[in-house]
């Protein structure tokens, strides 16, 4: 059994399409789904956005379903087995995560680390501590739902 930080919750479909229409993902783009749970932010990446998507998760037992998934659908993603805080993701065009404050905080500098300018990060519900969101939509429903979008700018965060 893994030690997560983070609990898995799976974000409803429509809320995925939001979350990469605000990211405004684009095809050929690279995007990271960090902490990929099930998969579906990836696989709608790279299914309905054109994007080359890869998902990061620790957890073999949820990996090993993405992969079924992705088997199953044809979907061509990628998905790594590995802690996310330790891989590089420089490449990434666009930052998708669905974490916790705590795990946000850890998370941060690292992005401001590694990300080029330009790069956009998109979190459901949870913000990034010292970093100042581009844009916030609130999503009604029975629960409401906050989503975050962060430019990657190496002059201001």
């Amino acid at each position: 059994m893994v030690d997560l930080d983070v609990a898995y919750i799976p974000t409803p479909k429509h809320i995925v399409r939001q979350m990469l229409r605000l990211a405004q993902l684009r095809r050929g783009e690279r995007l990271f789904d960090l902490g990929a749970g099930d998969g579906r932010i990836m696989i709608e990446a790279a299914r309905k956005f054109g994007a080359r998507a890869t998902g990061i998760e620790i957890d073999p037992q949820r990996v090993a379903r993405i992969r079924e998934r992705l088997e199953s659908t044809g979907v061509k993603a990628e998905i790594i087995q590995a802690d996310f805080m330790k891989a590089d993701l420089s490449s990434a065009n666009v930052i998708a995560i669905y974490l916790s404050d705590s795990v946000n905080a850890k998370l941060a500098p690292k992005l401001w680390r590694e990300l080029r300018s330009g790069a956009r990060v998109i979190s459901l519900d949870y913000g990034l501590p010292d970093w100042k969101p581009e844009k916030e939509l609130l999503v009604k429903g029975a629960v409401p739902r906050r989503l975050l979008l962060y430019k990657v700018s190496k002059v201001t965060k």
